[in-house]
């Protein structure tokens, strides 16, 4: 099968929803140690709503990976460069999807003019996105309670 990356539309709300419930529930508990609070504050935005509500936010690009209908992975990048989420479904973890979806992002931010790309990843993630080229540039945030949320950048070609 071949992955489609393109504009989230609001049919893939719900798909979209479990897929970033899922990652975070099941890929990153390094970030959330099982903790119910951590949990909750981090999933209290992952809803069909909140993703509809993402589609018409002014500045903001809401893509996702697509394959046979089903989508796998979800995407946001701003037109100042923040890619704001970028979760895959545990079902499709090691498949290049994350970094497919990532290079997208990358290139919609550099279609709006931005030469930089920023993002705060978690202790899961800050691996993946240091093989691809980004950089730390602060401690960690601690985000939603967790001891991570590494602030990152990449310099775009």
């Amino acid at each position: 099968m071949t992955i489609e990356i393109r504009e989230a539309a609001e049919a893939d709300a719900a798909q979209g929803c479990e897929v970033m419930q899922r990652s975070i529930r099941e890929l990153c508990f390094a970030d959330h140690q099982g903790k119910a609070e951590i949990l909750a504050r981090w999933l209290a935005n992952k809803h069909p709503d909140a993703f509809k509500g993402w589609l018409t936010q002014p500045g903001n690009s809401l893509m996702v990976a697509v394959e046979d209908g089903a989508v796998l992975a979800v995407g946001a990048v701003t037109d100042r460069g923040e890619i704001t989420l970028n979760y895959v479904s545990p079902d499709a973890r090691f498949r290049g999807i994350s970094r497919t979806l990532l290079a997208e992002l990358e290139r919609r931010a550099a279609e709006r003019g931005n030469t930089i790309c920023t993002l705060t990843s978690t202790a899961t993630a800050r691996s993946f996105y240091l093989a691809n080229g980004y950089a730390e540039t602060g401690p960690a945030r601690h985000n939603f309670g967790t001891t991570s949320g590494f602030p990152m950048r990449k310099m775009l070609k």
